[in-house]
């Protein structure tokens, strides 16, 4: 198993900037149990427990993780286990945008800041030398990681339930478990997975068709998977597709199953724990 991580982690990383990967592996976790037992708290310092080793993206993939996440000058882009910085500093460099990231190895942070200043943005982006399970991070519109598929799913109620609907999430290499993915990238033997905030939908709704009916909605929901059952007029209609990206709902209704498609956008707030319908449009 610990063989498999080695393997997957240098596949999608720079190699170089891991040169102890080589020593690492000769290990036998089996009978060093040390090893084994410590492998998730790897840092550069000693006494420093980290829940992933550190591993750096290659600078290749930095930019297909941005194109991914559509990271512009309006964004607010967070990096958990930000490392070296370079996802953060190519955001701020290449696409403008402000950007943080979070790391608690006081050396990598070190390391970012210096790199930030090389390179002349720090004036727009700042390290956190933190927690990314008690950081604040509520404001982000992005977030990226590479961590590992365990800490991920540590990680996903608070990403659900802290970020405000509609905001990216691109993971390198590792996924969410039961919360799939909106879209996956393969690029050279890496895998990308972007996910959008779902907004919580669950519930009943009503809106006024063009020729004056009702429709009425019962919406069930996990995650952005919608299912329900709708009525017209107070007579049972057909919902034959939903599609639910951050706060956009786009359905798909009959009123029989020989009637013409009626198709509604509704567009709910981005409010935490909760949205409201702002508007339906027919489209």
């Amino acid at each position: 198993m610990l063989k498999d991580l080695l393997d997957k982690l240098e596949e999608n990383s720079d190699i170089d900037a891991y040169s102890d990967l080589d020593s690492y592996r000769d290990l036998d976790p089996l009978t060093d149990l040390n090893f084994a037992a410590d492998f998730d708290n790897y840092s550069t310092e000693p006494e420093l427990f980290l829940d992933v080793p550190y591993v750096p993206t290659k600078e290749s993939l930095v930019g297909e993780i941005l194109d991914l996440a559509k990271v512009g000058p309006r964004d607010l882009l967070y990096d958990l286990g930000s490392g070296d910085g370079r996802i953060v500093v190519a955001a701020a460099k290449e696409r403008g945008s402000r950007a943080v990231g979070i790391d608690l190895d006081p050396i990598r942070v070190a390391d970012a800041m210096e790199y930030a200043g090389w390179s002349g943005v720090e004036y727009m982006v700042d390290f956190i030398e933190g927690s990314i399970f008690t950081e604040d991070i509520s404001e982000a519109t992005v977030v990226t990681l590479y961590l590992l598929d365990s800490v991920n799913l540590e990680l996903r109620p608070r990403l659900l339930h802290t970020l405000r609907p509609g905001t990216r999430i691109v993971s390198h290499a590792f996924n969410m478990g039961d919360w799939a993915a909106d879209e996956r990238r393969s690029l050279s033997g890496a895998t990308l997975y972007k996910w959008v905030v779902p907004a919580q939908i669950a519930g009943t709704w009503e809106w006024n068709r063009a020729d004056g009916k009702t429709y009425r909605i019962e919406l069930q929901q996990k995650f952005q998977k919608v299912s329900g059952s709708v009525y017209l007029d107070g007579e049972k209609a057909h919902l034959e597709s939903a599609k639910l990206s951050g706060c956009r709902l786009e359905l798909m209704l009959r009123e029989h199953k020989t009637a013409p498609f009626d198709c509604f956008t509704l567009q709910y707030s981005d409010s935490r724990g909760g949205s409201e319908l702002l508007s339906v449009t027919e489209d």
